[in-house]
């Protein structure tokens, strides 16, 4: 009996798909409700004035800015032009001197051992390959080097999120979730020997709306992959999306009351030294 192997999926053409989702909505939103997750994460990793840092997928920039915060000498790296746009306005609204450059988190336009610090927060972990993606933070951290990561959980809210969109529109197949990277094993087996220790620590941050409307109205105005589900549906497919993201966000609530939701969200804390 013979068997075939299911195709593998054409990676290049994914992250296409990604980048063109991460440019749509504006994720800039988004990330100045999370800001607090990039201080943070800079501040578990004890980030020191004067090192080299860098935060990959940086977006609008956000650990950039708090690893700047820090006395850091900061660059941000991400393949969407206009958060860095964004980011580049915030950082000079605060001061602080960080470079935004355009580049592949599965390229980064770096020498071998350039950084003392590397940094992600809900940004590599989106990297369609995820062995390439993690490859790359190693080999321009320094060795003793520090690498801080944030990322959701496959259980918690944003996993679930996905999850449910996922049902509505499937994601492309064969492509492993993201929220792998927000589970220690997944991050001993990307970086495996290439690390000398990891420290894994679960925290939530917590989404706060007026009612579940204005949730999936927020998620499906600003965040890419949201917006492009509800651009792939159309008439009742599209109601029945938003109605079960309703429905996320009425069980999610932690609060229980009429009027304002708040919805925890799980995500890891994960900090290793580069052996």
């Amino acid at each position: 009996m013979t068997t075939t192997e299911a195709p593998k999926p054409d990676l290049a053409a994914v992250k296409q798909r990604q980048q063109q989702a991460w440019a749509s909505g504006d994720f800039a939103v988004v990330a100045s409700r999370i800001v607090i997750v990039a201080e943070q994460l800079c501040d578990t990793a004890d980030l020191r004035a004067g090192w080299h840092v860098l935060d990959v997928a940086t977006g609008s920039g956000n650990a950039a800015i708090a690893a700047a915060r820090h006395g850091a000498t900061a660059v941000g790296v991400d393949y969407v032009p206009a958060l860095l746009e964004r980011g580049r306005i915030r950082a000079a609204a605060e001061g602080l001197d960080v470079q935004l450059l355009q580049g592949d988190a599965e390229a980064l336009p770096f020498p071998e051992s350039y950084f003392d610090a590397v940094t992600s927060v809900f940004g590599s972990m989106f990297a369609p390959d995820h062995e390439q993606a993690a490859a790359e933070i190693l080999r321009v951290t320094r060795p003793g080097g520090t690498i801080a990561l944030a990322s959701w959980t496959p259980d918690g809210f944003i996993g679930e999120l996905f999850r449910t969109v996922a049902k509505h529109v499937p994601p492309p197949a064969g492509v492993r979730s993201p929220m792998l990277w927000g589970t220690e094993a997944h991050l001993r087996e990307l970086f495996g020997d290439g690390i000398a220790s990891l420290e894994v620590k679960e925290r939530t941050f917590t989404f706060r709306f007026t009612s579940p409307e204005e949730f999936v109205d927020f998620f499906r105005e600003w965040y890419g992959p949201t917006l492009k589900a509800f651009d792939a549906l159309e008439g009742e497919a599209r109601d029945a999306l938003y109605d079960a993201l309703v429905a996320l966000g009425q069980r999610s609530d932690r609060l229980r009351v009429d009027g304002a939701i708040a919805i925890p969200a799980a995500y890891t804390e994960a900090v290793a030294i580069k052996r």
